[in-house]
């Protein structure tokens, strides 16, 4: 079962008509890129469209961004057999009427996050990025702010980040501790789980 588990969700429908429904009217396309033995989880929200549109998760400028945090080339980045990519939803949840991101839908991770851990196994090092990873994999509701500060309770294993998307750019620059404190003991912590 397990074996299939990748190409069972890269086969799901399961919010077809969800998709329909919203302002781009797109079809599901899940993004799956995981697999057994990785050294690094990066358990994240949801593609974003250029993502649908390619197929890579975080082929964006959040990636590059994400990238540049991790202190990684993009090589490293997409090895399948070091890194893993585990949104909280596979596919791209579209846009409402204002244009803005929908949120990734609950029955995704419902239906597969489990699974798709435990497909993953053990894994040295988890990138939290964003809320609704923290939110599930920590079981807290505190706010990424606060959840990002209190980085040193989860490290060495869990690092959480705000998502670095551009519009993070004003987080950014209020919290300057982010880039000073937590990226440095980050990019060590990545190079001794990669080596």
């Amino acid at each position: 079962m397990n074996a299939s588990l990748p190409s069972r969700i890269a086969d799901c429908r399961l919010c077809s008509d969800r998709f329909a429904g919203t302002a781009t009217a797109h079809s599901p396309r899940p993004v799956v890129w995981f697999r057994p033995g990785v050294r690094i989880l990066i358990a994240g929200q949801a593609p974003g469209m250029r993502v649908h549109n390619d197929g890579r998760p975080f082929f964006d400028p959040s990636g590059d961004r994400l990238r540049d945090w991790m202190g990684i080339d993009a090589e490293t980045f997409y090895d399948q057999t070091r890194i893993a990519i585990l949104p909280m939803a596979f596919c791209f949840p579209g846009y409402d009427a204002k244009g803005s991101d929908l949120p990734p839908p609950k029955i995704c991770s419902s239906t597969w996050r489990d699974d798709a851990l435990a497909h993953i196994g053990d894994v040295p090092l988890t990138l939290l990025v964003g809320g609704y990873a923290q939110t599930w994999h920590l079981r807290t509701r505190q706010g990424v702010t606060a959840t990002v500060a209190g980085w040193q309770d989860h490290a060495p294993a869990i690092f959480p980040l705000p998502h670095p998307s551009w519009r993070n750019t004003g987080w950014l620059k209020k919290n300057p501790w982010f880039e000073a404190e937590l990226l440095p003991v980050l990019r060590a912590r990545i190079k001794e789980v990669l080596e």
